[in-house]
């Protein structure tokens, strides 16, 4: 008897592309068209929801885990929305810096688009982007 393959589960960019694609169909049905199921010796196929589902939610870049800062508190998390200050102010909180790793003194360059505002940081290669 010949062994089957198992498919390699897709993730990330691909998972959620493929999600969209397939519409209206079950969630089990798109768990398993996106790879998230195994075979048993016998045959019968498994769907594996946990991991499908998991793995929609990290490429959602969604975090469920509590992360404790650096000084043992908890604290805001970061919600990537940002609202104009009364001054005219934009602040981007250091929850955003700390996941960059950027320090005191990191430069940027600012450029204005007809509906966004894009920084790029001064000296960093493409790459890093």
């Amino acid at each position: 008897m010949a062994k089957i393959t198992q498919p390699e589960p897709l993730t990330g960019l691909d998972l959620l592309e493929k999600v969209r694609d397939l519409g209206n169909l079950s969630k089990e049905k798109k768990a398993k068209a996106c790879g998230y199921y195994t075979v048993t010796k016998n045959g019968v196929e498994r769907v594996n929801m946990m991991k499908f589902l998991n793995a929609l939610i990290d490429a959602e870049g969604i975090e469920l885990d509590s992360s404790i800062n650096g000084n043992g508190r908890g604290g805001r998390s970061a919600s990537y929305k940002i609202s104009v200050q009364s001054n005219g102010n934009l602040l981007i909180g250091s929850a955003y810096t700390k996941k960059m790793g950027l320090a005191s003194g990191d430069e940027f360059e600012i450029t204005l688009g007809r509906k966004h505002i894009h920084l790029k940081q001064v000296g960093a290669s493409d790459e890093e982007e």
